[in-house]
């Protein structure tokens, strides 16, 4: 029985210590420090944005993707991201972001299913962003601590991927796409 226990005991140290070094979670703005293009929000984040996006469960199934039309508008250091998402299952969602740009390469953000202010940093051509969101009473009304990257790429596209966790459990995680809207550009 010993043997068996310390053996479980092992293979819980090795999970942990993956997750916690060698997983999305280990990421931290410093890495992408001195990579390019450089992400600036007022002009990546700005007029007619197209994205396109898959969502993934707990077990790394697909269960829903998606298109949204995006707006961004900025005045100064404050911006709003209007968001229109149409999803595969028939459901559609509106949000608002509203953003603020702070200090050093700080952001800070807020939405009606946001909980509090989203916390964000650019670093080179990257944006992180962390907060907790409240999902629809259809989606079950949990909040997810949710891990958001942006990744910008040199044609210009946002690669983005996101993880929600509850309990510090991952269920589910986003990846999508994020650019000019082609049906807007001359």
């Amino acid at each position: 029985m010993k043997i068996v226990t310390a053996i479980l005991f092992v293979v819980l140290l090795l999970v942990l210590t993956k997750n916690l070094f060698l997983s999305f979670r280990s990421q931290s703005p410093e890495t992408y420090a001195g990579t390019g293009p450089a992400f600036d929000l007022r002009k990546h984040l700005s007029g007619q944005i197209l994205s396109e996006g898959l969502i993934f469960g707990p077990v790394g199934k697909m269960t829903n993707s998606f298109v949204a039309e995006m707006v961004g508008e900025w005045d100064g250091d404050s911006g709003t991201l209007s968001e229109h998402f149409t999803y595969s299952n028939g459901a559609v969602q509106n949000r608002k972001w509203f953003l603020k740009i702070g200090p050093g390469n700080t952001f800070t953000a807020t939405a009606d299913d946001i909980v509090g202010e989203a916390q964000g940093v650019v670093s080179g051509s990257t944006a992180k962003l962390s907060y907790r969101i409240i999902l629809s009473e259809d989606a079950g009304g949990y909040v997810l601590d949710v891990t958001d990257w942006m990744y910008l790429t040199s044609n210009g596209t946002i690669m983005n991927k996101s993880e929600m966790r509850k309990f510090g459990i991952k269920v589910a995680e986003l990846v999508a796409t994020m650019r000019p809207d082609p049906a807007t550009q001359p």
